[in-house]
C-alpha cells in the first residue's frame, strides 16, 4: 500500500520526462540521465544500453531523482520540487505497449546509435523535497539553495 508521500512523488514524477540515476560502477559513483515512466507502482527507466550502466545497476540498490528546476525556472514558476526513489533495480524487457509509454527515443548518444536498455526500480524509500520562496524581493536576495 502506498503512502500519501509516495503517491505525491509518483504524481510529481509524471510531470517531467527525464531524471538522473545514481549508483556506483567499479566502486566509483556515477550519474546518468534516463527517461522514466511509472508502471504498476514501479519506476521503469529507459537509458542507452551502449554505456553499460544498466548492467552495473542490475541487482543493486540505486537512487533515481527528478525535479522541475529547469522547467519552473524557464516559466518563472517558483514552485520547485524534487523527488527521489531508492531501491533495488532489475533489468526488464517491457511489453510493446509499455515501450510506447516512453515516447520517441533519441537517435544517438555520444555519437553512437541509441540502443534502449530498461531497468525497473522497486522504490523502498521515497522522498519529496520542495523549495518555498516568498514573493518579496528581500527574501529572494537571501535564499540559499
Amino acid at each position: 500500500m502506498s503512502t500519501e508521500e509516495e503517491l505525491h512523488a509518483i504524481d510529481l514524477l509524471g510531470r517531467v520526462p527525464y531524471g538522473r540515476l545514481a549508483t556506483s560502477m567499479r566502486a566509483l559513483p556515477f550519474l546518468t540521465v534516463a527517461r522514466h515512466v511509472v508502471i504498476d507502482g514501479r519506476v521503469v527507466l529507459r537509458m542507452h544500453g551502449g554505456l553499460g550502466y544498466h548492467d552495473a545497476c542490475n541487482g543493486t540498490v540505486v537512487a533515481y531523482g527528478a525535479d522541475n528546476f529547469n522547467v519552473a525556472a524557464a516559466a518563472g514558476n517558483r514552485d520547485l520540487w524534487s523527488v527521489e526513489f531508492t531501491g533495488p533495480a532489475q533489468t526488464v524487457e517491457p511489453t510493446c505497449a509499455q515501450r510506447e509509454l516512453f515516447g520517441p527515443a533519441p537517435v544517438e548518444v555520444n555519437g553512437e546509435s541509441f540502443t534502449p536498455a530498461f531497468l525497473r526500480l522497486d522504490p523502498h524509500f521515497v522522498q519529496v523535497h520542495t523549495l518555498d520562496f516568498h514573493a518579496t524581493r528581500h527574501s529572494l536576495q537571501h535564499s540559499v539553495i
